[in-house]
């Protein structure tokens, strides 16, 4: 068993509700938590609608024209994060707007670079958990997934989970049936998925964490910027 208490993890709720205690998003996110706490990884929970934090792709919005922006000191925490998941309710089959947002604002850090020259995000990994009715978890866990990967995450084999109702109105996640049974709690297929998805974190974070993170042979981009190629040819300049 590979020792994980060094590692931390760090779980975005972009629900649209305004309180956390009425998000059926985090639920399922405190599943996934709930495993990696008795693995002895450091968890730490953020509501994003519990900060202001303005769309835009800057560091700090404040110097853009708003009046008040909690993202500064919400990116400590992210920096500190080794491992990443992002929680969204589906809305018409796709991420909420609140999801949106704060991949922007991860998107506004990505001119940020560590000791290496590589993207600040390298050497961490990202996952993500989605709920809603209908349909979307693919759709949404596909752009969420690929907006880590092209910012610098590492996305680990399986890592999203998820549980949708039938089509139409109806229970949430979460939601108490008649018998007193919570709605989505026995599904085997969710609850399957959700494990999978946080060992598959824990263990690729583990791994980048013994490596120092990834080489910067071919992806230092101060060594780009200083002329270094790192063997590509241009093509115009062939014969």
């Amino acid at each position: 068993m590979p020792e994980l208490a060094d590692l931390k993890a760090l779980f975005i709720n972009t629900s649209l509700k305004r309180k956390p205690s009425e998000s059926h998003t985090k639920l399922l996110m405190n599943a996934s938590g709930n495993i990696m706490v008795e693995q002895g990884v450091s968890v730490e929970h953020l509501h994003m609608l519990s900060h202001q934090i303005p769309p835009g792709v800057y560091p700090d919005m404040t110097e853009h024209g708003w009046d008040k922006d909690d993202w500064p000191d919400i990116w400590k925490m992210v920096l500190a994060a080794d491992i990443l998941v992002i929680g969204t309710p589906l809305w018409l089959g796709e991420e909420s707007s609140v999801c949106r947002i704060l991949i922007e604002r991860l998107y506004g850090m990505s001119g940020k670079l560590n000791d290496k020259g590589q993207s600040v995000f390298y050497g961490k990994v990202a996952g993500c958990v989605v709920t809603g009715n209908e349909d979307g978890i693919k759709h949404a866990a596909m752009t969420i997934g690929y907006a880590m990967s092209h910012l610098g995450y590492t996305i680990p084999p399986q890592a999203d989970c998820g549980w949708i109702g039938e089509a139409g109105p109806g229970p949430s996640y979460g939601d108490e049936k008649d018998d007193g049974s919570l709605v989505g709690f026995d599904n085997e297929f969710t609850q399957r998925n959700t494990t999978i998805m946080t060992w598959n974190l824990m263990h690729l974070a583990r791994m980048l964490k013994n490596a120092g993170g990834y080489s910067n042979q071919g992806n230092d981009r101060n060594a780009w910027k200083a002329g270094a190629r790192f063997g590509f040819e241009n093509p115009e300049y062939r014969s």
